[in-house]
């Protein structure tokens, strides 16, 4: 099952609105929050949305940098809900989930649902030859045989991925909580760009609710580092555009198609919207260039020191706390 919210108003007034103290809902008793160490702020403002305390849990590292945890409260018969973006360091963040959900699953939970806002090893949905795995389904398998039984995310980099799992997956859509801000921050002028194919059905609903035009930028990627922007499809001249994708990670490929879109000559105030900020290092450089404005990214993954001085971050809390009260 997927659930993908494709309109602003989709969001419930209390979604929207719910501020420091106030909650979505009843409380939901039957759900115990768990904050893996992968981003423990945003499992604090779900909670805090759903009217909940987090469980304690206390990590525990063995010389040889083995993992371990233990859970202190019980969770027996309980939806035990554990809140892990699988972001940088993705090992140590993935075998922490795992272990998280071990320890629920051998602790008699009910069900057990990982909201990984952000799963790492998306890119890794297909063989790229002869002697390569296929990352993501088995991040999926392994998931799955850790004892979790329901998956919540935000924009998956590959859609195909939800069929790498026999569980119920709810694929949340960024883009209703990211246009607000877009649209107080733009003009009506604006191009929304595409920075690939893979993103063109991205920019053509950012488009139609700006009420404007979409363009994409062509590439040919030569590694999981590097790509080359080949051209710009679609009119830009004279005008201020907005880059929307699924993440920023190096920034890479960003500082590419806004050298492409000036060279076709689009004025120097090119915006970017994008789910996941990983800003890694060297982006913070990379985005710095003067044509870019205003960056907005959602609050999946912690944002790390150095990130880029225009950026905004808009939380995915109010979303997900939504997603999680029709659980109860």
């Amino acid at each position: 099952m997927v659930l993908i919210v494709a309109d602003p108003a989709s969001l419930t007034a209390a979604a929207i609105s719910a501020g420091p103290g106030q909650t979505i809902g009843s409380p939901a008793q039957n759900l115990a929050i768990l904050a893996g160490s992968g981003h423990d702020s945003l499992a604090t403002d779900l909670a805090r949305l759903l009217g909940l305390t987090e469980l304690p849990i206390v990590p525990e590292r063995f010389p040889d940098g083995e993992l371990s945890v233990r859970i202190t409260e019980s969770v027996r018969g309980r939806q035990a809900v554990i809140v892990q973006p699988t972001g940088p360091p993705v090992d140590e963040h993935l075998v922490e989930l795992l272990a998280l959900a071990d320890a629920c699953r051998r602790g008699a939970a009910a069900k057990i649902v990982a909201v990984v806002p952000y799963f790492g090893y998306a890119r890794g949905d297909r063989r790229a030859g002869i002697g390569t795995p296929v990352m993501a389904s088995l991040v999926a398998q392994l998931m799955q045989s850790a004892g979790i039984n329901h998956v919540i995310t935000f924009d998956l980099h590959a859609p195909q991925i939800e069929g790498f799992f026999q569980i119920p997956v709810d694929e949340l859509n960024a883009m209703p909580l990211l246009l607000p801000p877009v649209r107080d921050g733009l003009g009506s002028d604006v191009v929304v760009v595409s920075p690939d194919l893979g993103r063109l059905g991205l920019a053509a609903l950012y488009a139609d609710h700006l009420g404007t035009t979409a363009a994409v930028v062509h590439k040919r990627r030569t590694s999981g580092r590097e790509s080359h922007v080949l051209q710009v499809a679609g009119d830009v001249a004279g005008r201020p555009c907005l880059i929307v994708d699924d993440m920023i990670a190096t920034g890479g490929t960003i500082a590419g198609c806004v050298d492409a879109l000036l060279l076709a000559g689009a004025q120097p105030r090119i915006a970017i919207a994008a789910t996941h900020g990983l800003f890694l290092a060297g982006s913070a450089e990379l985005l710095g260039h003067p044509a870019i404005g205003p960056i907005w990214v959602t609050d999946t993954l912690p944002q790390p020191a150095g990130s880029p001085p225009r950026r905004s971050v808009v939380s995915v809390a109010p979303l997900l706390a939504e997603a999680l009260d029709k659980l109860r």
